[in-house]
């Protein structure tokens, strides 16, 4: 029997632990660093510049990523354990729905949400509005899922279509218009890093470099995931329940507890993920992140998670994330229309999973 061995946030069996560490995230980097030069040589044969390489465009595209990143962090705890989560992209919609609904529904008339007491607490029951009803949403998965013992496909399937109803139900079919508060302000802050003024041959790159807030709480949550996941009893179980459930329980693993917690903080994280998108938007709009959830689960996969459970790396998956946000851009800057759009999403997913697919054959 070969042993097998946790370390950091990804599950080691047989290579030594740099060289597995370093080719878990030296793919999708290299596939990144593929896109990101893809796109600058396309725009300069296209307009003669090459802003897209620009520093100032590169943070916007970080911001864009935002939310699939979020996604992405719960995503990975769900794949490592060898399940799916269908409905990311409905609990993200349904919980900017839910935060929307309480600013508006909770400000007192004719007061300022920006100045006094108001100003402080709305927001929090509104960000904290939204984390519930994801975070239950998510546990309503993993109790079903470890009760009745139905596949988590089928499962999310259902919470996908419900949690899209009930936020058309929330919102009364239209979009939440919320009064201006500083969950909007805070979303869309940006903490100013300098100031590059750069003229040299196509390239013209003039202005602040500055990094989105949100962006900086994605990087501590990731950090935070990696941790658990890496260094705690709790992300041991999700590796060992993911490589093989059986053999996790003969070992004292509380399987169920442990999948509905990964469930449940998986929720949490998809409904932070719509208050983030509530912030930028300033309004809970029942059909946004409309198909998210497919470029959640490929983010994980390009980062080097598998649907056959066991394997995972939030940074990677963070990488995964990137790159899909950097394959949107460049598909904008091109001019291609959005249904060509949506073919290349959809390639890049096939040909994601048959990249898993041949890896998981190689090590069989």
């Amino acid at each position: 029997m070969s042993q097998t061995e946790t370390q950091g946030d990804l599950l080691l069996t047989d290579q030594p632990l740099a060289r597995r560490r370093i080719m878990n995230i030296l793919g999708p980097m290299l596939g990144l660093i593929l896109i990101v030069f893809a796109g600058g040589i396309a725009e300069y044969f296209k307009e003669g510049s090459i802003n897209y390489w620009s520093p100032q465009n590169q943070c916007m595209i970080l911001t864009q990523t935002v939310v699939v990143a979020l996604g992405a962090i719960g995503m990975t705890m769900v794949i490592i354990s060898a399940g799916i989560d269908l409905s990311a992209g409905s609990v993200i919609a349904l919980s900017a729905c839910a935060a929307a609904y309480v600013v508006r529904e909770v400000a007192t008339p004719g007061v300022s949400t920006l100045a006094g007491s108001q100003a402080v607490w709305l927001p929090l029951v509104a960000i904290g509005a939204g984390i519930l009803v994801g975070g239950l949403a998510g546990a309503t998965n993993g109790l079903l899922i470890t009760r009745l013992r139905l596949a988590p496909f089928i499962i999310t399937l259902g919470m996908m279509t419900f949690a899209r109803g009930l936020a058309k139900g929330v919102a009364n079919m239209q979009r939440i218009d919320a009064p201006m508060n500083w969950i909007s302000q805070f979303t869309n802050a940006n903490l100013s890093l300098f100031r590059l003024d750069v003229t040299w041959g196509p390239m013209s790159w003039f202005g602040p470099v500055a990094i989105s807030t949100a962006v900086l709480v994605t990087i501590v949550l990731a950090i935070a995931a990696a941790i658990v996941l890496g260094r705690t009893r709790f992300g041991r179980h999700i590796f060992a329940i993911g490589s093989n459930e059986d053999c996790a329980r003969l070992c004292g693993v509380r399987v169920e507890r442990v999948k509905w917690g990964v469930y449940a903080i998986a929720g949490a994280l998809f409904g932070l993920a719509g208050v983030v998108d509530f912030g930028r938007l300033s309004v809970g709009d029942p059909t946004t992140a409309l198909g998210k959830e497919l470029d959640i689960i490929a983010a994980v996969i390009i980062g080097g998670g598998s649907f056959n459970g066991g394997v995972g790396n939030v940074f990677g998956s963070l990488i995964g994330a990137l790159l899909m946000a950097h394959l949107r851009n460049l598909c904008v800057h091109l001019g291609l229309p959005n249904y060509v759009q949506e073919m290349v999403v959809g390639a890049v997913i096939v040909v994601a999973v048959t990249v898993d697919k041949v890896r998981q054959g190689k090590k069989e």
